[in-house]
């Protein structure tokens, strides 16, 4: 029993943790924090803003767009380096909890905020963004027309923001995952500030859900393993990551794949994702899963194939989830500073990622139709359509406001 006590001390590095029923006020307050630390942050972490916007603006301005998956929540940290199962990678879309069958000028506006927002954060003048939301318009174009002609689409010489990160994430490792993720690379995951102790029933369902065949098949089908390969669950932990997900559950399990524990091949870790109910809107009529997980699992094997692939629906504590495998590979594009010399290429190479997911889920005349669309109606005065510019500003002026009101509010508490 004291050995029991003494290895539970190291492995929580002395940490006290919180419990079960402490959990959702300390995951509130700690979104709470990490929404006041910028404006951009907080645009990252308020979508519910956005759409409560878009509700209540006159829509009849903004056109419809081909009924296709969309993101739903697409700003510059929803997108990023993502491998596929054999080791290629590409930018694509990395978050899809918010994916819907809807209109494709919602994901244009929302990471046009985005970009804004960060170019505001970065002491960027009016005029960049300006020159921002015309070369967003002219990447997004760019893919339709280069579809639309059916030609391959050249992304083009990568800004060296991207190019900095998808340098990185092909190099990268089973050591520099475990290390990232876990601070460590021990087959265990250490108690602390971002991993807290199961309940002996949470434990008991994760076992269980590994225990079936088509989840222990998501571990055993990536990097050549073999899929008679026994599958068992070394370590859990309740994850605290993200932001707008925070309160939902969210776990990271470490797996063996062939009871060696071999570094790289044989351990993997596993992100469990509670589904929630998008609050992007849907077209009306749209066909989707009524199921939340089984939704986001369809938008991004539209959205993002190399993401859905790895990807499995189930239920864990009577809650809908999404179960992913987390190769080194899969890295988040950090926007939240922005030079001005590539401001205006990481807008049309951002745009350019998001044309392509919304293009191949088109035939031909539905690319042409919406690409004359967004042509239609250009002012003489910037380059970008009217609803999207209007829209930007627009949504820069509440969300600042926003932004403020919460770091008001955030103080106030903390007093």
């Amino acid at each position: 029993m004291a050995k029991k006590k003494t290895d539970e001390k190291k492995r929580t590095r002395g940490v006290k943790l919180p419990d079960f029923k402490s959990r959702q006020a300390i995951l509130l307050a700690t979104r709470n924090a990490k929404m006041a630390r910028s404006a951009h942050a907080y645009v990252r972490g308020n979508t519910t803003q956005f759409y409560e916007w878009l509700d209540a603006s006159d829509n009849k301005a903004l056109p419809e767009g081909p009924a296709i998956w969309i993101c739903g929540d697409c700003h510059t940290g929803n997108l990023g380096p993502v491998a596929d199962a054999q080791g290629r990678v590409e930018v694509q879309i990395r978050d899809l909890d918010q994916t819907v069958i809807g209109n494709p000028a919602h994901d244009l506006i929302r990471l046009g905020l985005s970009l804004a927002t960060a170019a505001r954060g970065s002491d960027l003048p009016g005029l960049t963004t300006v020159h921002m939301m015309e070369a967003l318009a002219d990447g997004y174009e760019c893919a339709f027309d280069k579809a639309a002609k059916g030609k391959h689409l050249d992304l083009g010489e990568k800004p060296e923001t991207v190019r900095v990160v998808m340098k990185e994430a092909v190099r990268r490792s089973w050591k520099h995952l475990a290390v990232e993720r876990l601070e460590d690379t021990r087959p265990t995951i250490p108690l602390g500030k971002r991993f807290w102790p199961l309940t002996k029933d949470e434990a008991a369902q994760i076992s269980s859900l590994f225990e079936k065949g088509a989840i222990s098949q998501l571990a055993t089908s990536l990097r050549g393993r073999s899929d008679s390969g026994q599958v068992t669950v070394l370590d859990a932990a309740y994850w605290v990551k993200g932001c707008s997900s925070l309160g939902r559950l969210r776990y990271a399990v470490l797996l063996d794949v062939d009871g060696g524990v071999v570094e790289g091949d044989d351990l993997c870790l596993v992100d469990i994702k509670e589904g929630i109910k998008a609050a992007a809107p849907r077209y009306s009529g749209a066909s989707m899963p009524r199921d939340n997980a089984e939704r986001v699992l369809e938008g991004a094997r539209h959205l993002s194939p190399f993401l859905g692939e790895r990807m499995r629906a189930d239920r864990l504590q009577d809650r809908s989830v999404v179960i992913r495998e987390l190769l080194p590979q899969d890295i988040k594009l950090e926007v939240e500073q922005i030079s001005q010399a590539e401001a205006m290429d990481v807008a049309r190479y951002l745009a350019q990622i998001v044309g392509k997911a919304h293009a191949r889920q088109m035939d031909h005349g539905s690319r042409r139709a919406w690409l004359k669309e967004l042509r239609r109606n250009r002012s003489k005065t910037i380059d970008a359509p009217p609803w999207l510019w209007n829209s930007i500003v627009e949504l820069v002026s509440s969300h600042e406001a926003g932004y403020l009101e919460h770091c008001r509010r955030y103080a106030l508490a903390g007093m």
